[in-house]
Order: C-alpha cells, then sequence, then structure tokens
C-alpha cells in the first residue's frame, strides 16, 4: 500500500496581522509556492509566506475536514493551537534549502488518535472536544 502524506498548515505574514489556512499533499513544494508569490489571490495579497504550523495526515478527508474545522475558528483559537506548539510564531519553513525530511514513518494524528498514544494525540483531541 502506497503511502500519502497531507498536511493542514498556517500561514502568517512578518507582523502577524493575518492568518491563512490551506491543505496540500506537497507542504515544502506549497510553501515555495507562496514565497515566491505563485499563488494568486489572498495570501499573496497580504504577503503570508511564513509557515507557523502544520499537520501531518495519511488520509486527504481528514485532512481536508481539519482545514474546514480550523478556518471555522475564530483567531484567538487559532492563535492557541499555533502558540501550542510554536510560541514564539519561529518560521517552521525558514531554514528549509530543499525538502524538508519529514519522518513519514512516524504516526499521522489519525493513527497516534486511533492507536491511543500519547503527545501530540492528546493534544488532538482534547482540542477536538473543546469545539
Amino acid at each position: 500500500m502506497r503511502d500519502h502524506n497531507y498536511y493542514v498548515y498556517i500561514l502568517t505574514n512578518k507582523h502577524r496581522t493575518t492568518l491563512y489556512t490551506g491543505v496540500t499533499n506537497n507542504l515544502w513544494v506549497r510553501i515555495n509556492q507562496h514565497r515566491c508569490g505563485e499563488v494568486k489571490g489572498f495570501t499573496q495579497r497580504y504577503n503570508l509566506n511564513r509557515l507557523v504550523w502544520f499537520e501531518h495526515f495519511r488520509d486527504v478527508n481528514n485532512a481536508i475536514a481539519r482545514e474546514k474545522e480550523i478556518k471555522g475558528w475564530l483567531r484567538m483559537k487559532k492563535i492557541a493551537l499555533i502558540e501550542k506548539q510554536n510560541p514564539r510564531w519561529v518560521d517552521l519553513s525558514a531554514e528549509w534549502k530543499q525538502e524538508p525530511k519529514i519522518d513519514v514513518d512516524w504516526p499521522s494524528v489519525e493513527e497516534m488518535v486511533r492507536d491511543g498514544k500519547p503527545g501530540l494525540a492528546r493534544s488532538v483531541t482534547a482540542s477536538l472536544r473543546s469545539e
């Protein structure tokens, strides 16, 4: 069976004034497209090119559902999600000179929740319950 990798991500700009949530199957390529202004529209208009948060999924439907869920949140809830994993709002892709080696052998969010593994799974399920 072929592994599939999907990512839900949040971008912001230099001053953190605007947030954008998206989904992709190639995070490195997509972030570079945002950086180079190849993605016309909202992200280009507001210069959203700093990756401040992302989650990995194996199932596209779960990734799309998570993207929609986050897009429905108020800004404060998105900020809390970002700051839980990235309190300094560091650009997580700043030093990517080539495609990052995201260990696809690590469990995805769905696998952690399904298998009851500690760590991120707890924070994911806790955030889902707080709806």
